[in-house]
């Protein structure tokens, strides 16, 4: 008996397309509850991979009843779900399929989302990372583009670019990060590109960089980006305006929150900073602006093609982190509201800083588990 099998791309295109999804995740329970497959149509259901050992009898009652539903089995690399659909085929289901890769390879997998064209030619691009819900950004212009906030996949980037005959001249950090291996600066070398990271940031970096200060203007073809410096999140962190259209607002403004100012173990020094940019300096800012964050946290916050983002006004409105009147009251919640800190935090900085240098498989495991950038 042959196993069918399926892309984690497939995978991601169903979840976009709001197709209903069933899946049987056979990690272990404490595995599965940090951080599991998600979407606006998924019912995840978790059977340990040493629970059906001798068949999946037992837990026939949390399988769809129709046994000819599809249903996808995912484990931790990709082996374990194959013998669990070998026995869910044998209790006879029909359509299951393992998925391939398992959890490692969707914690990887880059979806690219045209968000628009530019008023003068043409294009942003968004690459949603769903696994991980990291969110990286390349603007294009009359053949030249520029990255942000990329991941450490960097071929996806390149093989992108390529195919669009886009020449990538730079690529920019907002800030520097803390869940994921950023790719800019090997995506800088590899393109003989400018690496631009913000100089409050970058105190303790081992490489030469450009610094992006408040207010500078990098010319992309015809498009411009222009700095923002708003610091809370980072004391370094700094957005940008694309062609008076797009915010991207890194990891200081979320859809649903609003960035915690704890990854650097200065909360209570940078939480000022932080109301200040939200209360003050996006308040100067259009309210028309579409906000593109850096990350985003559940699957709600996607839009029906599966892009992330929403005008600057709308989130004013809706975004409960916008609207702490208290500054007593912000700095509590932004001090003391807060998830675990992400995976391996102070490793990813210190390889973002150039400081430790991982092997492959190292960095996949430091970035395994779930995005944790924003205050709850």
């Amino acid at each position: 008996m042959t196993v069918k099998t399926i892309t984690v791309k497939e995978i991601a295109n169903k979840i976009i397309r709001g197709e209903d999804l069933f899946i049987v995740d056979v990690r272990n329970q404490e595995e599965y509850a940090d951080w599991r497959i998600e979407g606006k149509n998924v019912q995840v259901v978790n059977i340990p991979y040493f629970e059906v050992l001798d068949g999946v009898d037992p837990f026939l009652e949390q399988l769809p009843k129709e046994k000819e539903n599809e249903i996808y089995v995912v484990c931790a690399k990709g082996g374990s779900s194959l013998f669990v659909a070998e026995q869910l085929e044998q209790a006879g289901f029909s359509h299951v399929y393992s998925i391939e890769g398992g959890m490692k390879a969707w914690s990887e997998h880059l979806q690219p989302v045209k968000i628009a064209e530019l008023k003068n030619g043409g294009a942003i691009y968004q690459f949603v990372r769903l696994g991980k819900g990291c969110l990286s950004y390349l603007i294009e212009s009359n053949g030249e583009g520029a990255l942000i906030d990329t991941n450490r996949m960097t071929d996806v980037y390149v093989e992108f670019a390529k195919e669009r005959e886009i020449s990538i001249k730079y690529v920019i950090d907002t800030h520097l990060h803390a869940d994921h291996i950023s790719g800019g600066r090997k995506l800088a070398e590899q393109l003989g590109a400018t690496y631009y990271l913000p100089p409050k940031d970058a105190t303790e970096v081992t490489f030469s960089y450009a610094p992006i200060q408040d207010e500078d203007r990098i010319q992309v073809g015809h498009a411009v980006i222009e700095a923002v410096y708003s610091p809370g999140h980072t004391i370094g962190s700094t957005s940008f305006i694309i062609d008076d259209q797009y915010l991207l607002t890194g990891d200081v403004l979320f859809i649903d929150s609003i960035g915690r100012p704890d990854l650097a173990g200065k909360a209570q020094d940078w939480v000022g900073d932080l109301r200040k940019t939200l209360y003050e300096r996006y308040k100067q800012l259009a309210d028309d602006l579409l906000v593109l964050p850096a990350h985003f946290m559940v699957p709600g916050e996607m839009n029906d093609d599966g892009s992330v983002g929403t005008t600057l006004g709308m989130l004013y409105a809706k975004n409960h982190g916008l609207n702490i009147a208290s500054e007593e009251e912000f700095r509590k919640t932004v001090t003391e509201n807060l998830p675990p800190q992400p995976n391996a935090y102070q490793e990813i900085r210190q390889t973002n800083m150039g400081k430790l240098h991982p092997n492959e498989e190292q960095q996949r495991e430091m970035e395994i588990g779930p995005n944790r950038c924003a205050v709850r």
